[in-house]
């Protein structure tokens, strides 16, 4: 009876070890939501203060928050140099080009619905990508979920082109974005090594604010209108778009697959859309729901846990 009873207990050990922790569950859907808002609130936010003058000052408010939490938890640095470099060269890619480029869409009047479709299309470049960068197979069943995607995305462009013009200089800089994240997704799959989250965040948010404050300086606009609303949103960029969105998002990248956990933006184009629907008044055509539909399909085909 007591080996039949260890054996029993062996075998529930095994399975609540295999099990994925509660924040790799609930992960995928906290930071959607929390990185589709980013994109209304950017957008609102740019209409009272320069685009690189905002980054800059969400990197010190972030840093603000992040240097005597730093002081006061100890979190060990990085040992090695390369270690170092790693964090700076995707800090540069996510914070500095990927939000740096993405916001100055929107001062050239894209709409915040547009620039998340744009950078939507990541997964398909790192669906591309991965397997001759990280080693990572794409099965059949997976491709079909990107495609999917894909033309998700193209049917809600189409279906929004009707009442919506967006400037040429502004596409621009959305695919800049859209090339700045598939570039950091793919370089921390294959170089980033976990870390302190208050270490890592401190270190990439330097150089975001390194590389930034200058670009604001010699090429921005510095008078800006400091009303509530642009409190409000740098509040909301600051904890839930900065501090959690991206510590979320990196950890997910590390625990799973760059291309399985990258299918997750298929879905920020709807969810983005539909906020800037309701908090800027931007036009949601019917067939741009049906796109969306077709892109949440898609995504169900390759999500975080899906095996094949």
């Amino acid at each position: 009876m007591s080996d039949r009873r260890a054996s029993s207990d062996a075998v529930m050990e095994k399975t609540a070890a295999s099990r994925p922790p509660l924040w790799l569950t609930a992960g995928p859907g906290i930071f959607l939501l929390l990185w589709s808002l980013g994109f209304p609130v950017a957008k609102i936010a740019t209409g009272y203060v320069d685009p690189m003058l905002l980054l800059a000052l969400r990197f010190l408010c972030v840093l603000a928050v992040l240097l005597p939490l730093a002081l006061w938890l100890r979190p060990p640095l990085p040992k090695r140099r390369a270690d170092w470099g790693h964090l700076i060269v995707t800090g540069f890619l996510l914070q500095t080009l990927y939000f740096g480029l993405s916001w100055s869409s929107f001062a050239f009047h894209a709409s915040a619905g547009t620039v998340a479709l744009i950078v939507s299309l990541q997964p398909v470049l790192v669906a591309l990508a991965a397997p001759a960068m990280v080693g990572e197979v794409i099965s059949r069943r997976r491709w079909l979920g990107f495609m999917l995607g894909l033309v998700g995305a193209v049917i809600v462009i189409m279906g929004r082109s009707a009442v919506e013009a967006t400037s040429i200089p502004g596409l621009l800089c959305a695919f800049g974005a859209l090339l700045g994240i598939t570039s950091a997704t793919l370089y921390e799959k294959r170089f980033g090594v976990s870390h302190h989250p208050v270490t890592s965040n401190l270190i990439q948010y330097a150089t975001g604010l390194i590389t930034t404050l200058p670009l604001a300086v010699l090429f921005g606009q510095l008078d800006a209108d400091f009303n509530g609303v642009v409190v409000a949103s740098l509040a909301y960029l600051v904890i839930g778009n900065s501090l959690i969105a991206i510590t979320l998002l990196l950890a997910m990248i590390r625990r799973g697959e760059a291309s399985r956990v990258s299918a997750l933006f298929y879905l920020v184009p709807p969810c983005a859309a539909l906020l800037a629907w309701l908090m800027l008044g931007e036009a949601m055509p019917l067939l741009a729901w049906l796109g969306m539909a077709v892109a949440a399909v898609g995504v169900a085909l390759v999500r975080p846990g899906q095996r094949g």
